[in-house]
């Protein structure tokens, strides 16, 4: 994985150019009319994000149509996926303190209970 990809999606217009071509293909001025910046910031981002291979462009008369290229974001998942276990495995074993705290609660009688 490379560390580029962090860096691109770590600005938040990108990341709403990225948001907006999840619906499928867009022209720039579809673009600029969704994220609410000027056309050349669009086009500015919309260089970034094609080098670092998340959209790709196809012509179509006058217009240059963008749309997102999978596999950035299949790289990002199998990434990801990599570090599931760390957080769930934590998640699982704070779920079982939790039960054990509520079954230790229901087990004292209310009579031994500290006042809140």
């Amino acid at each position: 994985m490379n560390v580029d990809v962090f860096q691109t999606l770590a600005d938040p217009t990108r990341r709403r150019i990225v948001e907006a071509l999840k619906g499928g293909e867009l022209s720039v001025n579809d673009l600029v009319a969704r994220v609410d910046i000027q056309q050349s910031g669009v086009s500015r981002h919309l260089g970034i994000l094609q080098e670092a291979g998340f959209v790709q462009v196809r012509p179509e008369g006058t217009k240059r149509l963008y749309s997102l290229r999978p596999e950035p974001f299949q790289e990002l998942d199998a990434w990801v996926t990599g570090y599931r276990g760390l957080w769930e495995a934590r998640l699982d074993r704070f779920g079982q303190a939790l039960e054990r705290r509520r079954k230790a609660r229901m087990a004292t009688p209310k009579s031994e209970e500290e006042p809140p």
